[in-house]
């Protein structure tokens, strides 16, 4: 990661003093009424367009939301289901009508995502929308595999509050910084019960100094946070049309811890590493394992390029090189690299087999569907495997 130096800004605050005071009661009163947990708008600058990392690069994706139908499919099939799609959102149509049961918080465990009964192409403008009255920019747009990304900014709300902050802040908002980055990622899909499944994993950023006098920072990755990632569901929610009562039923329900496994319980090691490093048993379903393993993927930064629910297969796109030993510093990914960095890179899958209803199979494999056996599938498969327990 690179470093770069941070200079005090004292003398800053002292001449900007007076002219805070003009609105230091206008800010006072934003204070009060404001009691959200996330605020990204008053970034600024601070919204960062991140290009894909060169250990991690687009490829082109197929058109699918992941689910696809059964048997034998033919054009006049397939114009007439495009033709009920789009009569279900014609233009003039209510997005989400403000009833109950158009979009639920689903919940397993810490995982978390909305089941939605509008078709998937509704749902992903709404959500493009959604992000960008948040604050954000979309770094990654593929509507064709369902999958967007933000840009990464800062949650001002952790900025503290009182004092010469309450003065200040809202007139020099630059000269104060959380130190930390976030960056949520969506991704929507077609479910087998003709509902649409809406998933927003979270990564984070922190600045940590690196020497004693405190003048040399970098940035490191920090662990996701299941509840921004809550958040900003129930938020979506709200977007989609859900009642008041049915999204502060949802963010009560997201903060409450979910119930403890006993120690010798099946569940509390889901996930099983095979002795071959690329392959895991995983002990539930295939319709569970395939969500776990999708968040899973997410949550740990690796590029999903295209998936294919029916077949089971995620694909993924990374260096065969450890990309631990030889990945560029944070800025050097947050805002390009040369692009003879990105050759070489190779393109791996993940495969998801359901085997019976308390036991599925997960496999690293090569683009072809090959067994894999260098560092990067075992690395693969660990990085799976602990982010599922």
């Amino acid at each position: 990661m690179s470093i770069h130096s941070r200079h005090p800004t004292t003398l800053a605050l002292g001449a900007t003093l007076s002219v805070a005071l003009l609105t230091s009661g206008c800010s006072a009163l934003d204070n009060a009424l404001s009691g959200d947990k996330v605020d990204y708008k008053t970034s600024g600058a601070k919204t960062v367009k991140l290009d894909v990392p060169p250990d991690l690069s687009q490829l082109p994706g197929q058109s699918r939301y992941g689910q696809v139908a059964t048997g034998a499919v033919s054009a006049t099939s397939m114009a007439r289901n495009t033709a009920q799609a789009e009569a279900a959102v014609a233009p003039g149509a209510a997005v989400a009508p403000n009833t109950q049961g158009v979009v639920k918080l689903e919940r397993q465990g810490q995982n978390r995502w909305l089941a939605v009964a509008l078709p998937p192409e509704k749902v992903w403008d709404e959500a493009e929308a959604f992000w960008e009255e948040m604050g954000f920019e979309l770094a990654t747009n593929r509507r064709d595999i369902g999958l967007m990304e933000t840009s990464w900014a800062e949650n001002r709300k952790k900025v503290p509050e009182g004092g010469i902050r309450n003065l200040l802040g809202r007139v020099f908002e630059a000269l104060y910084d959380t130190g930390e980055r976030d960056q949520y990622r969506t991704r929507i899909e077609r479910a087998a019960n003709g509902t649409t499944e809406v998933y927003i994993t979270h990564r984070g950023m922190i600045e940590e100094y690196v020497d004693a006098r405190k003048e040399q920072t970098t940035w490191k990755t920090r662990p996701s946070d299941p509840g921004l990632e809550a958040e900003m569901l129930s938020r979506l929610m709200a977007r989609l049309g859900a009642p008041k009562e049915t999204v502060a039923a949802a963010r009560t329900e997201a903060g409450a811890a979910p119930a403890a496994q006993p120690a010798d319980s099946k569940t509390a090691r889901v996930a099983s590493l095979a002795a071959n490093g690329t392959s895991l048993t995983v002990a539930t379903d295939f319709d569970t394992a395939w969500r776990r393993v999708g968040l899973a993927l997410d949550r740990s930064g690796f590029t999903v390029e295209n998936r294919d629910r029916k077949l089971g297969i995620y694909e993924v796109r990374l260096s065969d090189t450890d990309p631990q030993a030889k990945k560029p510093g944070f800025f050097a990914r947050l805002f390009g690299s040369d692009k003879s960095q990105t050759e070489g890179l190779s393109r791996y899958r993940v495969e998801v087999s359901g085997e019976s209803r308390t036991q599925t199979q997960v496999r690293v494999t090569d683009e072809k569907g090959q067994a894999a056996s260098g560092d990067t599938a075992r690395r693969i498969a660990k990085q799976l495997a602990d982010e599922l327990n």
